[in-house]
């Protein structure tokens, strides 16, 4: 139930307005914790719920218009993160695992959105090794940003249960059932 509730919270920090600098989003968190905790065969809920979110973003929110081919790439991301938290985090859960997962997700949509605008969009970058330098440092703020909130909320789905456990454990050590 975590797990979903979780999606549901990265949707909604999508949709709701924050200020500029702060840009925070469950989505990376939501997405690890989501892949540690259901099976894999469920990896179309929250990929689902994220590209709606993208659609409804876009198309109404921005009133852009929708390409599905812009945002193929970013659903892939979404589905990937979800197998990285199956795969690193379903099995054995520990700080180092987790600390991994919040440094993976992040970087990688970094990474691969920002060669993507490079690659995709000549009228915004030249089409040289200065023209992705510059794509990469105008998306250092939103990586900074992605990645203390992946942080946070990793922090939070990951550590409040062991956090709960711990105080259960000691009270009922203590009598204080």
């Amino acid at each position: 139930m975590a797990a979903f509730l979780l999606i549901v919270a990265a949707v909604l920090s999508r949709i709701f307005p924050d200020p500029a600098w702060f840009n925070f989003t469950a989505v990376g968190g939501a997405l690890l914790y989501f892949g540690a905790r259901r099976p894999l065969r469920q990896l179309w809920i929250p990929v689902a719920a994220l590209a709606a979110t993208d659609y409804y973003l876009t198309a109404f929110y921005y009133s852009y218009p929708f390409h599905l081919s812009g945002y193929l790439l970013t659903w892939a991301w979404y589905a990937g993160v979800v197998v990285l938290g199956y795969i690193l985090l379903s099995r054995q859960t520990s700080v180092s695992r987790v600390a991994a997962g919040v440094a993976i997700a992040p970087t990688s949509f970094f990474l691969i959105t920002n060669f993507a605008a490079w690659a995709m969009m000549p009228q915004l970058y030249p089409r040289s090794l200065a023209g992705l330098g510059l794509s990469y440092a105008a998306g250092l703020p939103f990586y900074r940003n992605d990645l203390v909130s992946t942080a946070i909320v990793a922090a939070l789905a990951f550590g409040l249960p062991v956090v709960v456990r711990q105080m259960a454990q000691r009270r009922q050590v203590a009598g204080v059932v």
